[in-house]
């Protein structure tokens, strides 16, 4: 009798265990390059034909909602909306993408000629006149990316070797120079200023940023702190903390997603090998402690992290930087390790789990914005979109053999019709 319930219990199990192989097998089979950006597409036309003449720009939609909640030009996340229609111009080659794409960005314009009040300049101008700029050649765009440069510049401390992150936490935080992990993607807009009429300055300033963070941001691990605060005076370290993290010794995911993609950009625009290897480094530690999923969550340390909720904007930004990151990697098993895991990651960003569908006009689902702030936890979130639909453009023109930077090139005839 033992035996029997043995043996049937045997079987039942290999058949569970071949009906989640077959499933899993047919998912990732499923995963289609050009499927999914279709469904950026039909996604992004959703948005489109919900947004106010007033120029509003999505920044996130809530748990169970429809909508989106709207921010102005000034918001942090104002330059990942159009730098969504350049992309998905770039994917389609149908104009409507570009007139649209166009319309937006020069909402931004403003930027470019007020203070800067933080170091996001970067974000919000080079992913919108940035993209813009790559794929029209657009002198009026330049000329943006160029005012806009210098006065993110005017944040620079050359005493300390960073850019001011947050000037409004000086006195409220008693920060009295303060720099995050997230200010690596700023770099790239002063990067490209030096590169296009800018004051070489700019460049040395991106340098030495990299430089000054790569040296005092990270621990022994190579994880980061969100952010790392220092003496206006000396220019020396005075501590290392979190703000959006669980704790000052925990390592925040998209934190470690900003490390990842920052420095795989500075060894792009300066070939200093010292930062590809140092690419390498913090790439390492965030890969070898991901779940099997692939997709991390919000904080890699907090206690009962099983419970806690996903980030897909860190995968979203991880799998773009890895593409990257495989084309400058020597080491031709270990480059094949971080395109197998970007195009892993994408294809669980690209199941039900994680795509919006219709629960919403977004792409993705999950993405934790600013938890100890109880802020955008498990919502929608621009940011996460943006970096998706670059990371599949990105791996697209890789598989085609195509530089990932150059504009991709389609027929238009068979671009997507609206």
């Amino acid at each position: 009798m033992k035996k029997t319930i043995f043996f049937a219990l045997t079987i039942a199990l290999i058949i569970t265990l071949t009906i989640v192989m077959i499933s899993s097998q047919k998912e990732k089979k499923s995963f289609n390059i050009d499927q999914n950006l279709e469904y950026c597409v039909a996604q992004a036309n959703k948005t489109l034909s919900v947004l106010p003449d007033s120029l509003g720009i999505p920044r996130n939609v809530a748990p169970g909602s429809k909508d989106w909640n709207l921010v102005g030009y000034k918001d942090w996340t104002s330059g990942f909306w159009p730098g969504i229609l350049w992309y998905l111009y770039e994917y389609t080659g149908d104009e409507v993408w570009k007139e649209k794409a166009d319309k937006y960005t020069r909402f931004l314009t403003p930027l470019s000629v007020r203070s800067a009040t933080d170091h996001d300049l970067g974000f919000q101008v080079y992913c919108s006149f940035g993209n813009g700029y790559r794929l029209t050649k657009n002198q009026e765009f330049k000329d943006v990316i160029l005012k806009t440069s210098d006065t993110l510049a005017t944040l620079y401390n050359p005493k300390v070797g960073t850019i001011l992150s947050w000037p409004e936490m000086v006195k409220k935080m008693n920060w009295p120079h303060n720099t995050i992990i997230d200010n690596m993607i700023n770099l790239e807009m002063l990067f490209e200023a030096s590169k296009n009429g800018g004051n070489k300055s700019l460049y040395d300033m991106a340098v030495k940023h990299a430089e000054t963070t790569m040296k005092n941001q990270f621990r022994k691990d190579y994880s980061v702190y969100h952010v790392v605060v220092y003496d206006t005076v000396t220019g020396k370290k005075i501590k290392g903390m979190t703000h959006q993290g669980y704790a000052d010794n925990s390592m925040w995911a998209r934190g470690q997603g900003w490390a990842i993609y920052g420095y795989t950009m500075v060894y792009r625009e300066t070939k200093d090998p010292k930062f590809l290897d140092f690419a390498h480094k913090v790439t390492k530690v965030y890969l070898d402690r991901l779940p099997k999923d692939l997709i991390p969550y919000w904080d890699f340390d907090v206690p009962n992290v099983t419970k806690e909720p996903r980030d897909a904007s860190a995968a979203a930004l991880v799998a773009s930087g890895l593409i990257e990151l495989s084309t400058y990697t020597k080491d031709k098993a270990l480059a094949k390790t971080y395109l197998d895991k970007a195009e892993a990651m994408l294809a669980e960003l690209s199941s039900k789990r994680y795509q919006s569908g219709n629960a919403n006009p977004a792409f993705l689902l999950h993405s934790t914005g600013h938890y100890p702030n109880k802020s955008e936890i498990d919502y929608s979130i621009i940011y996460a979109d943006y970096y998706y639909v670059e990371a599949l453009l990105r791996l697209k023109k890789l598989k085609s053999g195509k530089d990932i930077f150059a504009p991709f090139q389609r027929n238009k005839a068979i671009a997507t019709k609206k």
